[in-house]
């Protein structure tokens, strides 16, 4: 006798809709529908996981709580390492990652290099938010100019903001304007206070997605897709604080350099992994000045990493 299911059984007299995941409560999500309306659902286990930014599928029957049903493929999906180094998705569908850093914080190029590397595999443009601007005398912008010359090189566009005086916000709204973005970054870099300045009623967004979830009052660590006023949508989730990029292979992790890849498959082994081999194409590069020495150390850091997990 085959074992009991878990999942809810199927309902011919339920009527299906599709929406977007705006919240993700773990056990429980809220699904947003074409016309706005919020519904409470659970997902049936079959489905694995689902994060913000799935489109789904789901039924209801009378009830409060729906029963998620199917996921649309996914054109994009941004993931990360979980406690034993399994690669779980954080958000779906994004089109670009805004990787936000500070004056204070100091920048860790590392940890920017783990997010472009992290964007690139997961197909979403990457861009630098440098907030906090107004801490900046010209001595430090021409200094930190320079530790992000690189990026610009390599064609990542960076944005000056401070959400303190509203500088750069305008820019960023139409960066965001028609896209689905995600903020990361490394804290104390000001990500709330930039969230806050484009989104102006956030607390009624809030207070609206307390009502419909049931829970009681909706918390910053909670992962939640907010719309914006100029068009878009913003994805803060609290699980890109401690970023990791999780099990990646070489060849992939190398991919996500984006300045590697005219270079990668002209080395003289084909399982070259750019450490130290001879006639490699990459380290070739970097004593010609097409690549920068400290890209590929991060490279190197990072493929111990990934080694290790593998």
């Amino acid at each position: 006798m085959p074992a009991p299911s878990n999942s809810p059984p199927p309902n011919t007299s339920a009527h299906t809709s599709t929406g977007l995941i705006i919240v993700n409560y773990g056990k429980s999500m809220l699904v947003e529908d074409t016309a706005g309306k919020l519904t409470r659902c659970v997902a049936r286990r079959t489905l694995g996981s689902i994060v913000c930014g799935d489109h789904v599928s789901w039924q209801t029957s009378g009830q409060q709580e729906g029963v998620i049903t199917a996921i649309t493929p996914r054109r994009s999906v941004l993931t990360r390492a979980d406690g034993a180094d399994r690669l779980r998705p954080l958000a779906a569908n994004i089109d670009q990652i805004l990787i936000v850093a500070a004056p204070e914080p100091a920048p860790e190029p590392f940890l920017i290099d783990k997010y472009t590397v992290a964007a690139e595999l997961a197909n979403t443009s990457p861009m630098l938010v440098i907030n906090k601007a107004d801490l900046l005398d010209s001595a430090g912008r021409r200094a930190l100019d320079g530790t992000l010359s690189g990026y610009i090189d390599t064609g990542y566009p960076v944005l000056y903001t401070s959400a303190r005086q509203n500088t750069g916000l305008e820019q960023l709204a139409d960066q965001l304007a028609g896209r689905t973005s995600i903020l990361v970054g490394q804290s104390g870099v000001g990500k709330s206070s930039l969230i806050k300045r484009l989104l102006p009623e956030l607390d009624i967004a809030i207070g609206r997605l307390s009502e419909a979830s049931g829970q009681g009052r909706h918390t910053t660590t909670t992962t939640t897709l907010y719309h914006l006023p100029h068009g878009g949508e913003l994805i803060d989730s609290p699980g890109v604080r401690d970023f990791r990029l999780g099990q990646v292979d070489p060849e992939a992790l190398a991919g996500g350099f984006r300045e590697f890849r005219p270079h990668l498959g002209h080395c003289r082994f084909s399982d070259c992994r750019h450490v130290s081999e001879p006639d490699c194409a990459v380290i070739a590069a970097v004593a010609s000045g097409e690549i920068s020495a400290r890209r590929l150390e991060s490279y190197r850091s990072l493929l111990e990493t990934v080694g290790r997990q593998s």
